[in-house]
């Protein structure tokens, strides 16, 4: 009697993280699929986050991760440099050096030369960027409590185990 392999999930319905690593491990037994529900879940998560702030952002005059960039600017005792905007978000250096170029043609930055090393210009942030910050993130931080909401006591548990899992990804980025 032959058998029939299941039906593929219909387009309207995603597989899961586990669903796929499942169909991995199934192809390729030899793959270590065990990260992909974790990562899936954050992935999701950010999508989520993203998609919720997106209505905000339309038309405006930043985008969600230039306000981001600009943060630690706002309030900031000094200037930045770009290598330790990066390192302080996360991000590549390009990237930053790349999205500071943009912000600093339309005004919401200034850079200047660094007297210490002409290589690294000093980041500030302009009267533009910071009216530009304190009209959009008051706003972007109202959105995220709503989203947030649902964890009631469980946040603060949640909280923790994000900051373990940074700093196990910081751990091992410093030693790739």
């Amino acid at each position: 009697m032959p058998t029939h392999a299941s039906p593929s999930p219909s387009p309207s319905s995603t597989p899961s993280a586990a669903d796929v690593g499942a169909q991995w491990s199934a192809h390729n037994p030899d793959l270590d699929t065990s990260p992909m529900e974790l990562v899936g879940l954050l992935k999701h998560a950010t999508g989520l986050l993203n998609r919720a702030v997106e209505p905000l952002y339309a038309g405006a005059a930043l985008t969600a991760p230039e306000v981001d960039m600009l943060i630690p600017l706002r309030h900031a005792t000094g200037p930045f440099i770009a290598r330790s905007l990066a390192e302080r978000l996360g991000l590549s250096r390009a990237g930053v050096s790349k999205t500071l170029g943009k912000l600093e043609k339309r005004g919401f930055i200034a850079r200047t030369p660094n007297p210490a090393d002409r290589r690294a210009a000093l980041v500030t942030i302009t009267e533009a960027g910071a009216k530009a910050v304190d009209d959009l993130f008051p706003r972007q931080l109202a959105i995220e409590i709503g989203l947030l909401a649902g964890l009631g006591e469980d946040r603060e548990q949640v909280t923790e185990a994000l900051h373990r899992l940074v700093g196990a990804m910081e751990a091992q980025l410093g030693h790739l």
